[in-house]
């Protein structure tokens, strides 16, 4: 069994859209939750253009009156400004269960790479250490490269979230699919041996989502675009129960 996250964002997208409530944030998510997701996910970016911080911490309220995980997502390095706390603070104030820290400039359209920790390992081991004195699991969005989730673990992360666009891009050509599913399970099983948590997610859909879940060993998925356009179409309590049927390998 898989956990589902479900990443809110483009409803808060769609909300920001025009000005208002609507669609109701906290009341699209009670949804997902009643449906039996088993998490939430949020990615507040500095530029606020979907969720903000206010949601956050309404979301918290949530996930805590209902016992269910937050995951929040973000770069830890993001500075604050006037319309944004910075990462770092915004994670001390709600402790949440999880955080995900992705390598992400400001304006960038969404997450497209994992850490080169060979790089970044010095500063991201203190943002590591200080979620961990919160009481906060952090996962690094990483690619499936056995040399970085190696690093990962060195620098004290309780989990990986494998970036699953490569796999998402070519699963309609076999033979790229099938060398791609063969990187992320050998990096899973690599994950696993050294005690690593793996989660995984990025362009995961209804049609690809099976077949990689029964190749590659993950504890958790997180996804948001493909959930919430299919809910537009077959309803968002129907969506996450397909989606769980996945997960839960019943589908």
């Amino acid at each position: 069994m898989t956990n589902l996250s479900v990443n809110v964002n483009k409803i808060a997208w769609l909300r920001n859209a025009r000005e208002g409530s609507r669609p109701n944030l906290v009341e699209l998510s009670k949804i997902i939750i009643d449906a039996g997701a088993n998490g939430i996910t949020v990615h507040p970016r500095p530029d606020i253009r979907h969720i903000r911080p206010n949601d956050v911490s309404d979301l918290r309220t949530l996930t805590k009156t209902n016992a269910l995980e937050l995951n929040i997502e973000g770069n830890p390095f993001s500075k604050p400004s006037s319309i944004y706390p910075g990462f770092m603070q915004l994670i001390k104030e709600l402790r949440p269960e999880q955080c995900t820290f992705v390598p992400d400039n400001d304006h960038q359209l969404t997450s497209d790479h994992g850490w080169n920790l060979f790089n970044e390992n010095n500063n991201l081991k203190e943002c590591i250490n200080e979620a961990n004195k919160l009481g906060i699991r952090v996962s690094l969005f990483m690619d499936p490269d056995k040399s970085q989730i190696e690093k990962a673990k060195d620098i004290g992360a309780d989990r990986i979230e494998l970036y699953t666009g490569p796999y998402a891009d070519t699963f309609f050509d076999k033979n790229k699919r099938i060398n791609n599913l063969s990187a992320y399970s050998d990096a899973s099983l690599f994950a696993k041996s050294i005690d690593l948590g793996v989660n995984a997610g990025h362009d995961l859909d209804q049609i690809n989502l099976k077949e990689f879940l029964l190749n590659v060993e993950v504890d958790e998925v997180s996804i948001g675009q493909a959930l919430i356009s299919d809910s537009l179409r077959d309803g968002l309590e129907a969506t996450v129960n397909k989606y769980l049927l996945i997960c839960n390998d019943k589908l």
